[in-house]
């Protein structure tokens, strides 16, 4: 499968003049929680050629379209971003772009593009930001979790962005990618850590997609909500822009990437 993603991003290069500067698997099979049923998730950024950048229209480059996204076919979810875009999103400290870059499963890697972000990552990183994102998933997940029948998938959803959230209220620092560490790190009771690696089990052999409410890890997921809900609410701080620094990023990599200007 490997080689047929680096395939497809090879044909999108292709197809929309593009160059595809760091792609990778993101969702489950990147969190350690795929069963042979799931989709490959492939996420990756793109930088167009110069003259796409160049209007004398100031509103021209609003108008153009920032994403690429195949439709979804043989297991593919295949989307991309374009270079400004993200740089924008990862200016916001914006979570899928961490993630992206946190991705054990790299398709293609070119330019020093990455490197670049990797750099001005501890400039951009907003550990609020993050933290409301990975509560509102975990609320979202849990407010599904209370029927005669729930989803395995919602519970495993929940609780990774749970314990992601507790790990940047441990760390102060961006959570791994893969679930196994979170879980590791969380130091659960034991009872509640057999349960939810039961889950993941039955998850991953894709034996079956639902079980009957499991009230030791909803009412785990109650608690430590209000937990983090409350610690998001007490952090402060303010970060310097890193406008410049990210506008250089983007030169550099447009110069590197087509070798123009």
């Amino acid at each position: 499968m490997f080689e047929n993603i680096v395939a497809r991003l090879r044909e999108i290069e292709r197809k929309y003049q593009v160059i595809v500067l760091y792609a990778v698997e993101s969702g489950s099979r990147a969190w350690g929680l795929a069963s042979k049923a799931s989709d490959y998730d492939v996420r990756f950024i793109y930088v167009h050629s110069v003259n796409w950048y160049l209007t004398i229209d100031p509103q021209g480059m609003g108008k153009k379209r920032d994403v690429i996204e195949l439709p979804i076919e043989d297991h593919l979810d295949i989307s991309g971003w374009e270079i400004t875009k993200a740089l924008r999103l990862f200016r916001k400290s914006n979570p899928a772009i961490l993630e992206w870059m946190r991705s054990g499963e790299v398709y293609l890697q070119q330019t020093g593009f990455i490197s670049g972000l990797r750099l001005l990552e501890k400039e951009v990183f907003n550990p609020q930001s993050m933290l409301f994102h990975y509560i509102k998933i975990a609320k979202n997940n849990w407010s599904s979790l209370h029927g005669k029948d729930v989803k395995i998938k919602n519970y495993l959803n929940a609780f990774r962005s749970l314990l992601a959230g507790k790990w940047i209220v441990q760390f102060h620092e961006i959570p791994p990618l893969n679930f196994q560490p979170l879980i590791e790190h969380a130091h659960l009771p034991k009872q509640l850590k057999k349960e939810l690696e039961h889950l993941v089990e039955v998850k991953i052999c894709g034996e079956q997609d639902a079980v009957h409410p499991i009230p030791c890890l909803n009412d785990y997921i109650e608690k430590e909500l209000n937990f983090l809900i409350e610690a998001a609410g007490t952090w402060h701080g303010e970060k310097k822009d890193p406008t410049a620094q990210l506008d250089e990023l983007f030169r550099m990599t447009l110069k590197e990437a087509w070798g123009e200007f």
